[in-house]
């Protein structure tokens, strides 16, 4: 399996960092995310600590949407990933999964500076054809933790390791081989600071994060901070970039896409400064907008807001706006 088939589930959640973006995504991997309350999704027991960026998709509410419907229909796009992902795993992301976690750890894997991530799928899997699958593929088993993990070795990938691992029924651990190895010691110890053995949820700065979203059924938050310092930007760019620390998305998506794009930066000078950065943005888009209805309706779903060192950015895109894009779409093919 190529690294590009292997990431672009975790690639395609962080879309949703894009905010328009995710019903996109609905579309291209049926990743849809669910509600959730309190401490977050209980998959976030099996998550290592350190993670940078975590998106949490329930597939089945989007899967279902009208939206995801009219995307289809009207913005044909390649599953090709998505079908060489069944091809190679035996995991056919329409049919089998119900919610999935996607992380995301650019301080790990340091051998090949690239960073790691694994993807925790909840649903249904015949563990018999996957592992048969992936063996036909060149993976080999090995026992870890009285669990099988299936491990393919693919040092020159963006993954070094490449492992999948059934954490529990029902529920699968995918991605770079190190990970997934933490998530199946999280789930035969549990939490144990003292080993060194932690999940997310003992990650008190990220959980507030998670506890502050919206009720949506898509989400993801990160550390923007560790995502730019690993990003190896030219100074010229790096320098332009606002001193944004956390940066979160809570989303719904349904009949359109309604949501919440929030960064917090590092103080409140900064905070006003991106502000006029986003006030500056939307003001050439509505003047730009001219006499095209399509792109009027989407500029005016857009609302700044945020307090303090918080900048929020507010959107409800209904359903007819995605019929406005399919007929400019049709003007231009004819």
């Amino acid at each position: 399996m190529t690294t590009k088939t292997r990431y672009f589930v975790i690639a395609s959640l962080l879309v949703i960092g894009v905010g328009l973006g995710t019903g996109l995504v609905a579309y291209y991997v049926g990743f849809p995310a669910g509600a959730f309350a309190g401490r977050g999704p209980a998959e976030l027991d099996y998550v290592p600590r350190d993670v940078a960026v975590l998106a949490y998709a329930d597939v089945r509410d989007i899967m279902t949407s009208e939206l995801r419907q009219k995307l289809r229909s009207t913005l044909p796009m390649s599953e090709n990933g998505q079908r060489e992902l069944e091809e190679k795993t035996g995991i056919n992301i329409e049919s089998d999964v119900d919610r999935v976690i996607g992380c995301l750890y650019p301080n790990r894997e340091v051998t090949n500076n690239r960073g790691a991530g694994m993807v925790i799928a909840r649903g249904r899997f015949d563990e018999g054809r996957i592992e048969q699958l992936m063996r036909e593929h060149g993976a080999q088993v090995e026992q870890y933790n009285t669990k099988r993990l299936i491990v393919t070795d693919e040092p020159h990938s963006m993954s070094g390791q490449f492992a999948l691992a059934f954490v529990e029924p029902g529920l699968v651990a995918f991605g770079t081989a190190s990970v997934v190895r933490t998530s199946v010691d999280l789930h035969q110890a549990g939490n144990n600071p003292q080993t060194g053995v932690e999940s997310v949820t003992g990650n008190e700065e990220l959980m507030n994060q998670v506890r502050a979203l919206e009720t949506g059924n898509a989400w993801a938050v990160g550390r923007f901070d560790v995502l730019t310092s690993r990003a190896h930007l030219p100074e010229n760019v790096a320098s332009q970039i606002p001193a944004i620390t956390w940066f979160s998305v809570s989303t719904h998506i349904n009949g359109g896409v309604r949501g919440v794009v929030r960064a917090d930066t590092r103080d409140d000078e900064a905070a006003n400064n991106l502000r006029d950065v986003v006030r500056g943005f939307l003001a050439l888009g509505k003047l730009q907008t001219g006499s095209r209805p399509e792109i009027q309706s989407l500029m005016s779903s857009l609302e700044l807001g945020g307090t303090g060192k918080t900048v929020a950015l507010s959107f409800d895109v209904p359903l007819q706006v995605f019929d406005l894009i399919n007929g400019l779409k049709n003007q231009i093919h004819h």
